[in-house]
């Protein structure tokens, strides 16, 4: 025992019980080898149960086998007990921050309920494979039964030389031969029909999972990691599907083979059946309470798993700026961190488990070793046959084996489940945003009036940090209305309001007199309103594909009458595969003008009546520009569009101007009328016209 806590297998876990200030005699005897009174203790009570032995009786627990195994139990229950875990990374400064910061409550809480429903349509296949399953368990105990008939068979032979051996071992071998050729057809059975039922429940599973992640807020997405929602799409939902595969097919198959052993056990010998379950109801309680700490731990070490990949996508998707900043090796030592970290947190959930399983397996060899041993006793009083301790054994061992797969079974159960609960945590999330809203404008009765009503706005992640108080604008159909002003004073804010990317906290948004908050959402951001943002995210698919995702249903042709409005034709047709061209991911491969007047184009492409322009040119040099800039007005001829720039020479030609401070608009008016008041506008034209100048000064 002390041997085995000195290894270097259990430093992380002496670690955690050292931690421990409370139990101070613990700590001590932890750090220390047994005293001469403890090694003189157990020679004594070893040597004084040896003498008060009798010949001919079995010594089940011998003192010091009982203290033995009391402090392996006490072992285990330290090492898998909580406090505080030294396996994480110890870096400075992380990026990585952790989602659920208190992993001790566990809200991912597996949902029986909506499982079931899962499960409900491939009821009739499950059916079948559950019983096919229990037809293998119920063949797996009639076969012992057969074996100790051949083995009379055998004995008799022995006995009787003259008998005709063929004839009394035919029936016999051919009802074993039919067992065993029925086995294989079931066992075919219930893993085929089994395995569709996985799959078909797991893409379901996932398909859902999916949905209710594109449902969600876009404050969901302000909070959430884009590496976690991906783990729980394909890690959590696999673990989860071998474990439900697992349980059903081992764990049904096991569990009814110990029954029905168990009762051919108890019909063969009563006395040895007896002897051999004694011991079985510890084992349960045992495996229920070492199931309560394991179930902790496996939610730790997925929990940090998913910290190491959050790391690598990050990494992945932001390598331009790795490479620009030189960050490949302090990536690849955070991401070594964190992986010896989950390495560490897994070989500790391992260490669990196996003290488990061993415990299990020294108890079931020791079943075996009391059956040889009574079986061999019974049989020479002649209270049993050869053939009936033949049976006795392998069905022994086939309880034996059941338990040892259901102890195999623990650890995929107790990580299934936690996996579940964390795909069900999300499947079942609902958005805070109220959805309902059915209304519609008909497109020809579609105008275009805008108006914000005394809105005030504080983004949820910010609560605290108002961005908009008592906000009112009106925006005349037709017209194009520009909002300016420093960076962070709430100008995008304004246009993700109107697309509905977050609800305000008091007021309203208005379309046409409607709220926005009645409106049908999808029909709202799908055919209303088209925006065209800073940074235009593409989709690492064909240039035609990314501006067909404007409107999905749009021909070729009204692809390319669209790209020619946003001035992209005839650089797209100067690409080697045109059309099909393949632009990378997040449109790498194209320069900022060309992602641009493709976003352009996709946003013409469905037509919308109100067009959204947030800061679509302050990203480009001054060539790109002028391109994109004449695609834009192109664009929005005929239409209701608010601008939102930082660029001032952008928007000289816009109907009215806005000028925001700190949420407030303090200006309003025509670039002239502006800049005859010499208020902020005009200080902001002043300050851009100084920055050119000395940028030109200094080229």
């Amino acid at each position: 025992m002390w041997q085995l806590m000195q290894m270097n297998s259990c430093q992380l876990v002496r670690q955690r019980l050292l931690t421990n200030k409370s139990n101070v005699y613990f700590t001590n005897l932890m750090k220390s080898k047994p005293s001469n009174i403890v090694k003189r203790y157990f020679s004594e009570v070893k040597t004084s149960s040896e003498k008060n032995a009798k010949p001919g009786l079995l010594l089940l627990c011998s003192p010091w086998k009982l203290c033995t195994g009391v402090s392996l139990a006490l072992g285990a229950r330290y090492m898998l007990s909580s406090g505080p875990a030294y396996c994480k990374a110890l870096v400075a400064h992380s990026r990585v921050i952790q989602r659920r910061p208190n992993i001790e409550e566990d809200t991912a809480k597996f949902d029986w309920e909506k499982f079931f429903s899962y499960l409900k349509p491939h009821k009739w296949l499950l059916v079948a494979a559950v019983a096919s399953a229990l037809v293998v368990a119920f063949l797996n105990v009639f076969i012992p039964m057969l074996l100790g008939e051949v083995v009379n068979v055998l004995a008799r032979q022995r006995n009787n030389p003259s008998a005709n051996f063929m004839e009394e071992i035919q029936i016999p071998a051919l009802k074993l031969f039919g067992l065993y050729l029925a086995q294989a057809f079931f066992t075919f059975m219930y893993i085929h029909l089994l395995s569709q039922v996985g799959e078909r429940v797991a893409a379901q599973m996932k398909q859902d999972l999916f949905q209710s992640i594109l449902d969600q807020d876009m404050s969901f997405f302000d909070q959430e990691r884009t590496g976690e929602l991906v783990n729980r799409l394909t890690v959590d939902v696999q673990d989860f599907k071998s474990s439900f595969k697992q349980t059903i097919s081992s764990g049904l198959r096991a569990s009814t083979q110990i029954i029905g052993s168990s009762v051919s056990l108890l019909v063969i010998s009563p006395q040895l059946t007896g002897l051999t379950l004694l011991c079985i109801p510890s084992v349960v309680i045992g495996g229920t309470f070492i199931g309560s700490l394991l179930r902790k731990l496996s939610r730790e070490a997925q929990t940090q798993v998913e910290k190491s990949t959050l790391v690598a996508e990050e990494a992945i998707s932001n390598m331009r700026t790795v490479r620009a900043f030189a960050g490949e090796e302090n990536e690849a030592q955070l991401f070594a961190q964190e992986c010896n970290a989950a390495a560490a947190l897994s070989m500790e959930l391992g260490l669990g488990i196996g003290l488990f399983q061993a415990g299990t397996n020294l108890f079931l060899n020791g079943m075996v070793l009391g059956t040889m041993f009574m079986g061999g006793h019974l049989m020479s009083t002649g209270q049993m046959s050869a053939g009936d301790v033949m049976a006795f054994l392998v069905n022994a061992q086939t309880v034996q084996r059941s338990v040892a797969q259901l102890s195999l079974l623990f650890g995929s159960v107790v990580k299934g489940i936690s996996a579940g609960g964390r795909v069900f945590e999300y499947i079942n999330r609902k958005p805070v945003m109220d959805q309902s809203g059915t209304a519609v404008i008909k497109y020809h009765e579609f105008h275009g009036d805008i108006e914000f009503k005394d809105v005030s706005f504080a983004y949820p992640s910010r609560p605290d940090a108002p961005v908009l108080k008592n906000f009112n604008l009106k925006i005349p159909a037709g017209k194009t209305v520009a909002i300016v002003g420093t960076s962070g004073n709430g100008k995008s804010t304004i246009a993700a309001l109107l697309e509905r990317f977050y609800d305000v906290n008091s007021g309203q948004i208005t379309i046409d007199g409607v709220d926005i908050r009645d409106m049908d959402g999808k029909w709202l951001r799908g055919r209303a309103l088209g925006i065209i943002s800073q940074e235009p995210v593409l989709f690492a698919s064909s240039v035609k594909e990314n501006i067909r995702y404007g409107r999905p249903d749009a021909s070729d042709a009204e692809i390319y009458r669209a790209a020619q409005t946003a001035n992209a034709h005839e650089f797209i047709l100067g690409f080697p595969e045109g059309y099909d061209t393949l632009v990378g991911e997040r449109g790498m491969s194209l320069s900022g003008g060309q992602k641009q007047r493709i976003a352009i184009a996709r946003a013409v492409l469905k037509n919308p009546p109100v067009l959204i322009l947030d800061e679509a040119t302050s990203a480009l040099d001054s060539a790109s520009e002028k391109v994109v800039q004449t695609a834009l007005e192109t664009a929005a001829k005929g239409r209701t569009v608010l601008v939102i720039a930082h660029r001032l020479s952008t928007i000289m030609n816009s109907d009215i101007i806005v000028v925001l401070n700190k949420g407030n608009i303090v200006e309003m008016g025509t670039h002239n009328e502006l800049k005859k008041q010499k208020g902020l506008y005009w200080n902001l034209i002043k300050q851009q016209d100084q920055a050119a100048q000395e940028t030109s000064k200094s080229l």
